[in-house]
């Protein structure tokens, strides 16, 4: 053999080894996948299911396994959505929705539905209208968050075939068509002058139990007043009998001529009465008085 032959014999014997370390090179670049954190990927052999990966580092079996779908786990939100239904007491109201979601099985999110938004979009709708043909109108607007737990249970019972996850449901507005919104406002209206009729005749009937209140304390103090003034009489009087009792007509005389006195001395004391006319009995009850005091 000479030396050319050798060289072609080695440069081909190189290839062939520089060929198949390039093979292992590539399958071992193909049998290892990293995953990141915030996705799953779907992995088929020759057309089926072979596995889910997680995030991390993966090992799969080269040009068998094919890496088919690219599933992102993050909360995904639905664009809002809006529809119409009607209430129990016939009233068209538009309701504003949006869900929050997020991919939690992508082997059954990708085999069993096709358009995930627009089928939880569907079944949002067929719900909402649903739940609020249960109720009045009132109560739509005063029960919202009663009404968003019960379409999310509702929602989350229907995608678990879906491999999904519905985090958040929300109603962002109820809207009224404007002839429901101005007999609203009418009854409003009425509702509050209602309520300021209501607020004045309690005010005039709390004025008037107010009135009643003062007139009976006044009279009750009246008749306190004179009462107290009766006991005073009775029990002059009772000091009377009793002197009188124990001193006989002496006594009755005393406080016959006390009294002459003492209205004299008021009349005395009038304004204007420079000149005052006493008859002679009244300097003789003067007297009377005086020797009785004398004598006590």
């Amino acid at each position: 053999m000479d030396f050319e032959q050798i060289i072609s014999r080695l440069i081909g014997e190189n290839i062939v080894l520089i060929l198949l370390a390039v093979l292992i090179i590539v399958a071992i670049a193909a049998a290892v996948r990293i995953v990141p954190q915030s996705e799953k990927h779907v992995v088929e052999r020759f057309g089926r299911l072979r596995a889910v990966l997680g995030p991390g580092i993966n090992i799969i079996i080269p040009f068998l396994d094919r890496i088919a779908h690219k599933i992102s786990i993050l909360e995904r939100q639905l664009p809002t959505m809006t529809q119409d239904a009607i209430t129990s007491d016939n009233v068209l109201v538009q309701v504003d929705t949006s869900v929050f979601y997020r991919i939690t099985e992508p082997e059954k999110t990708v085999y069993r539905i096709r358009d995930v938004d627009g089928a939880i979009s569907t079944t949002v709708a067929g719900m909402v209208r649903s739940e609020i043909g249960r109720m009045e109108l009132d109560q739509v607007q005063s029960n919202r968050s009663q009404l968003i737990m019960a379409i999310q249970e509702q929602l989350e019972a229907q995608v678990d075939d879906w491999g999904i996850e519905v985090t958040r449901a929300e109603i962002l507005d109820v809207n009224l068509d404007q002839a429901t919104r101005d007999a609203m406002l009418q009854q409003l209206n009425a509702e509050r002058a209602r309520r300021a009729a209501v607020m004045e005749a309690e005010g005039q009937k709390r004025s008037v139990e107010l009135a009643a209140d003062a007139e009976l304390y006044s009279a009750e103090q009246i008749a306190k007043a004179r009462r107290i003034q009766a006991d005073a009489e009775a029990y002059a009087t009772q000091v009377v009998a009793v002197a009188i009792a124990e001193n006989g007509l002496e006594a009755a005389q005393y406080q016959v001529a006390l009294k002459q006195v003492e209205a004299l001395t008021a009349l005395g004391q009038g304004d204007g009465k420079q000149t005052i006319v006493v008859p002679a009995d009244a300097i003789q009850a003067f007297g009377n008085a005086f020797n009785m005091l004398k004598g006590r």
